[in-house]
């Protein structure tokens, strides 16, 4: 239509009415222009293509009603792009679109699938309370400035994947029915994820946010693997899953539970001061973490050692396990297919031995995890117990890291951290002392009892001398 007259153009624009089909792809749609379409039409279109289109002006699509699929592809908007309350029955996409200024979409409804790939917004980008049917897609999409999706609700997936944020972005209240997929992206100036609900799973794996990350999570889990946050990061899980394996935390970090919050991993993690509250570490992997000793546990639930008498291959045949928290790295070391915990329904965990599983061929070396071996979890129970807030598991994790140094202990060694295990717990478990001196005591009274009755025996059986005859003098 660019290169209509201003008659032609009437005659076009005439020929319009409310749900017919617009191809302006390639064009230069003023103002004016888009006035006359949107009135021709009564703010009605059914397909319609903008394609390659440049829009110099403010362009306002507010309210309209588009009946069919509708397409901006490669589309410059040079000044505001506004689709405020805007209805798209089908699917739309703005692939490759660049928008100068302004982007608001805030309240729009999508039936249809949405494509934002590789966007580049300017300035504010308006996504709130909007209402996507199906999926949507904004990968390698660039926001400059301001980004918000508060309360928008998505239900399909939902995937962010490498897009760049470089202002604060805000998701509060949003609601995604499948998958939120935020993998490698990038939050410069930190990211708002809170409250959020996910129906099916929240993923940050690889993402990076450069001033902070708040997150909060219900009911869903959460792939937190190789996130690298440079400030405070925040995470609140209510009844969801965490796995963390892998993280660069540079900076204070919590991650605190309600319900049956889970965290699975901890390998790999590399954390200036983290703490975890309130969340079940029962199935969670611990090897391979740095600095150990910095992490704070409070109010975590263990796995614990199996109950009853446990039969080995190996000597002694017959054992007897006390009742410890334990990690699940022991857990796997030992080949204990499932932690126990008190009270908690765990998932299972692989059966594993001390020896590394073997890689696929494709598997790079230093991708492979490191597996627990005793050694490895002798200095892990030793500098994790620091960090614990309940003195009873700290006695535990004292105990298992004995039991890890008397397995990797040479024969000489092995037998006096045997003798001490035996006779005290390695001092800390004083029932034991206590038994031992009730049964030494119980021996000894036992032995003095039957060295006197077999004294006083003898005494009783032995033959009476003769005795001497009386004399009796004058």
């Amino acid at each position: 239509m660019t290169h209509l007259d201003r008659d032609e153009l009437d005659e076009v624009v005439h020929g319009l009415f409310p749900g017919s089909a617009v191809d302006l792809r390639g064009t230069v749609v003023g103002r004016d222009l888009l006035e006359r379409i949107l009135a021709a039409t009564h703010a009605r279109m059914g397909r319609a293509r903008f394609d390659l289109a440049s829009f110099p002006e403010d362009a306002r699509f507010g309210d309209v009603v588009f009946d069919g699929d509708v397409s901006f592809d490669q589309a410059r908007f040079q000044r505001l792009a506004s689709f405020v309350g805007a209805r798209f029955a089908g699917n739309v996409s703005f692939r490759e679109v660049r928008f100068a200024r302004e982007l608001s979409l805030h309240g729009v409804t999508v039936t249809g699938h949405a494509a934002f790939d590789r966007v580049s917004v300017g300035r504010d980008a308006l996504f709130g309370e909007a209402r996507f049917g199906r999926t949507v897609s904004f990968e390698a999409a660039e926001f400059h400035d301001f980004a918000t999706f508060d309360g928008a609700r998505f239900d399909g997936d939902a995937t962010f994947r490498g897009c760049r944020f470089s202002r604060a972005v805000s998701f509060r209240k949003a609601e995604f029915g499948g998958l939120a997929g935020f993998e490698a992206t990038r939050f410069w100036a930190g990211g708002y994820l809170a409250p959020v609900t996910v129906g099916r799973r929240l993923s940050l794996a690889g993402a990076w946010a450069g001033n902070g990350l708040d997150l909060t999570a219900r009911d869903c889990p959460v792939d937190l693997r190789q996130v690298r946050v440079t400030g405070r990061l925040s995470v609140r899980l209510d009844c969801a899953t965490a796995d963390l394996e892998g993280a660069t935390l540079r900076g204070p970090a919590t991650v605190s539970g309600n319900g049956t919050a889970r965290v699975t991993s901890l390998r790999g993690v590399d954390a200036e001061a983290l703490e975890l509250s309130a969340v079940d570490l029962s199935v969670c992997r611990f090897t391979g973490i740095r600095t150990p000793e910095r992490l704070r546990l409070t109010g975590c639930l263990f796995a614990t050692t199996p109950r009853g008498v446990r039969f080995a291959p190996h000597w002694p045949p017959l054992r007897w396990w006390t009742p410890r928290r334990t990690l699940a790295d022991e857990h796997a070391w030992r080949g204990w297919s499932r932690p126990e915990t008190d009270g908690t329904a765990l998932q299972p965990l692989p059966r594993t031995t001390s020896q590394p599983a073997p890689r696929q061929a494709s598997q790079p070396a230093s991708q492979s995890a490191p597996q627990p071996t005793p050694h490895r979890l002798a200095h892990l129970y030793a500098r994790l117990r620091a960090g614990v807030d309940d003195k009873a598991t700290a006695a535990d994790f004292a105990f298992g890291a004995m039991e890890m140094r008397r397995a990797t202990s040479r024969s000489s060694g092995r037998w006096l951290l045997s003798l001490h295990w035996i006779l005290s717990g390695y001092g800390l478990r004083m029932g034991r002392v206590l038994g031992w001196f009730v049964l030494l005591a119980a021996i000894t009274a036992g032995s003095l009892l039957m060295g006197s009755t077999s004294h006083a025996a003898r005494r009783s059986t032995a033959p009476r001398p003769p005795s001497a005859p009386i004399q009796i003098s004058p």
